[in-house]
């Protein structure tokens, strides 16, 4: 028997980097992740969380998760020092959204 060939698209390589972009949950402001600041990277989060009407879940879900995406994506091509921001960002999120803050 044969198989069938299946017609694949042919997928970029930053598919990650494009729905940081172009993600359909949240307007994101250009290189939000890359700051420096973790106050200013929640407060802009929670801002276009807040904003955004096209979200599934709570205004905290969507920005908490928006920010593991972008950790967990960018994984071993992240500076340690950047990956140590945007830690901190996570914990500035919780502060702004009054969840327990964690050690």
């Amino acid at each position: 028997m044969y198989r069938k060939k299946h017609k694949t698209k042919k997928h970029t390589k930053k598919w990650s980097a494009n729905v940081t972009n172009n993600s359909d949950a949240l307007d994101l402001k250009q290189d939000l992740f890359k700051q420096h600041d973790p106050e200013k990277i929640a407060a802009s989060l929670k801002r276009s969380a807040k904003k955004s009407r096209r979200r599934k879940g709570t205004p905290f879900q969507s920005a908490m998760s928006m920010l593991n995406f972008y950790i967990n994506r960018a994984g071993s091509n992240l500076p340690a020092e950047q990956k140590k921001v945007l830690e901190e960002s996570k914990n500035e999120l919780r502060k702004l959204f009054h969840r327990p803050v964690q050690a």
